[in-house]
């Protein structure tokens, strides 16, 4: 029997949606073993006094044997 976990983690990228979304992929498959699946939940463009951060909130799903 497998049981899957699901991890919500947010990245930020000064460039772009897609940059951020990239970033965060990298970070989870260094740190999350066996990833199955990835879904975006959220994008959001933050606006701090003038500089713009693209930040997305995604969802991991992982296996455990």
């Amino acid at each position: 029997m497998s049981i899957a976990r699901v991890i919500e983690i947010s990245a930020e990228s000064p460039e772009s949606f897609e940059a951020a979304i990239r970033r965060g992929i990298e970070d989870a498959k260094r740190d999350i073993p066996k990833v199955e699946g990835v879904w975006i939940k959220d994008q959001q463009l933050v606006n701090d006094g003038g500089v713009s951060t693209f930040r997305v909130d995604m969802k991991f799903t992982c296996v455990q044997d």
